[in-house]
């Protein structure tokens, strides 16, 4: 890959993962060491000179996969190299390449009992699937398409193979109130950013062959997203055995009439034809991962993560995402180099730190799914924790009048050992006021689920997600570094590292005590 900074001075050797590091000083136990002394060289100054780099116009947005990102990892790679932090990965290669794909609009030939319809107009195809011929006599409608304890879609039915209608929604009482709350207050099976995936999932955990999910709300919404004016990008070896539609009122009510209220499982004997050709174009980005390993306990692993990428230049602009995520970047970096400062000292941690640079956040949490679900370079069952950042550099409406506040979500949702942990290096060292309105489980933002600690946590590993909230330029071109308050990013920044430095080296590891959902 070519580099598009200069390369240091030859003289400067550099380190693989595993390959003897510069000769620290006498190892000394970590636990006996003052973390404030490490915490304080995490400044203002130096995460605001970082980020007027990393989100200056030259990186031009950052975009997955375009050439702005391409200068963000190797400005990433130089970081480490010059901090003398080795990489995760074997030959000195800072970077996990993660293959992915931009789906274009698929050719899909579709026919119902004779009648044709057209992709776009009459569906939208949200799969991510190879190519599927599919010749069937009937549809089965699943009516909500919900497997949970307290109702099943799927309990009389066998889809397997098969075409399957559903709706958007979930059931009520004849009270009104919802069968699987018992309340008036919906489940995730009507939230769009959980249902969507939900209903999806658990039909491919039937073995449906085809989804047809009718969801009238959103699909002037989603015709916008995955139609003809849009592409999306997908993990290239992500593809599912499973086709999965939007399907509009047309469609929807020329298979069953009276679908806005049926809500009982039945079969269609009716034909249906789908032919379906995957249109993609390959590329290849990239994760960032460096590594110090620890002195006592090398195989258990801390992962401190944020995402690398933003969201490129539309329509001439350019999208800096000094906030989203350089404000993360930058701590980590910052963090690195404190953990660095601190070996120096011979205090090595006790466990390792993987520093993680994510790509393709914004694509659909891409560059996090490829390491913990395709190819993790430690073994999952060693990570212990994974601390993300995400947005620390801001104050959002809500705290207008308390700066010295930050939003923590997940701290409790595996582990509850880690979100006490989490209170007292506040309570002890850096006195923020933690807002933990996002980590309730009905939080209609979903933000659990909107970062990379979420590929984390679904594979069993505690996580914190660190978020300030979103702001008037969230996601704007007005992201920029001159909004960044500086004193904020620093002291979250230095809790975060209290943290890391925490569970790097307390004496056990923390435990497990729930289980993912």
């Amino acid at each position: 890959m070519k580099n598009t900074y200069l390369i240091l001075s030859t003289a400067l050797l550099m380190f693989g993962c595993g390959s003897t590091q510069e000769k620290p000083a006498k190892t000394k136990d970590a636990a006996t060491a003052n973390p404030t002394t490490y915490a304080n060289t995490i400044t203002s100054a130096e995460l605001k000179d970082l980020l007027y780099t990393y989100a200056s116009d030259e990186f031009a947005g950052r975009e997955t996969g375009e050439p702005g990102q391409k200068m963000a990892v190797n400005y990433l790679k130089d970081q480490y190299v010059a901090l003398n932090i080795p990489s995760a990965l074997p030959d000195n290669n800072y970077f996990q390449e993660v293959p992915l794909e931009i789906l274009d609009i698929p050719n899909v030939a579709l026919s119902f009992n004779g009648e044709a319809f057209n992709i776009t107009d009459d569906f939208l195809s949200v799969s991510t699937s190879n190519d599927i011929n599919i010749n069937a006599n009937e549809v089965i409608f699943a009516d909500f398409g919900i497997e949970d304890d307290k109702y099943s879609s799927y309990k009389d039915i066998d889809v397997k193979g098969k075409v399957v209608l559903i709706k958007a929604g979930e059931p009520k009482n004849p009270d009104g109130t919802y069968v699987i709350s018992g309340t008036s207050e919906t489940s995730k099976w009507s939230n769009f950013r959980q249902a969507f995936a939900s209903k999806r999932d658990v039909a491919i955990e039937k073995g449906a062959a085809a989804v047809l999910f009718y969801y009238p709300e959103i699909y002037s919404m989603a015709k916008l997203r995955f139609g003809a004016s849009r592409s999306r990008m997908s993990l290239n070896d992500d593809a599912e055995n499973m086709l999965y539609f939007l399907i509009d009122n047309k469609l929807a009510s020329s298979i069953l009439s009276d679908i806005e209220t049926n809500d009982k499982a039945t079969t269609i004997k009716k034909p249906i034809s789908i032919a379906y050709k995957k249109v993609a174009k390959e590329f290849t980005s990239e994760n960032v991962a460096a590594f110090i390993k620890g002195s006592e306990k090398p195989d258990e692993i801390i992962v401190i993560s944020a995402h690398l990428d933003h969201e490129g230049i539309k329509n001439g602009e350019i999208y800096n995402g000094a906030d989203d995520d350089g404000s993360g970047t930058v701590a980590v970096l910052e963090i690195a180099e404190a953990f660095k400062t601190a070996m120096k000292d011979g205090y090595t941690p006790k466990r390792s730190i993987l520093f993680l640079h994510v790509t393709g956040e914004e694509k659909g949490l891409l560059g996090s799914k490829y390491y913990t679900d395709t190819d993790p370079i430690f073994p999952l069952e060693n990570t212990i924790a994974d601390l993300n950042i995400d947005m620390i550099g801001r104050v959002d409406p809500k705290h207008e009048d308390d700066r010295n506040y930050l939003y923590l979500i997940g701290s409790d949702k595996l582990s509850t050992e880690l979100h006490n942990i989490s209170e007292e290096v506040n309570n002890k060292y850096t006195k923020i006021n933690f807002d933990y309105t996002y980590n309730d489980d009905n939080d209609p933002n979903r933000f659990y689920y909107r970062s990379d600690h979420y590929n984390f946590a679904k594979n069993n590993i505690p996580v914190i997600f660190y978020f300030n909230g979103t702001h008037a330029d969230y996601h704007k071109p007005s992201d920029t570094p001159d909004k960044i308050e500086y004193d904020l990013l620093e002291n979250r920044t230095r809790l975060i590292f209290y943290t890391a430095w925490e569970l790097a080296n307390r004496s056990n590891k923390i435990t497990v005590d729930k289980k993912p959902e």
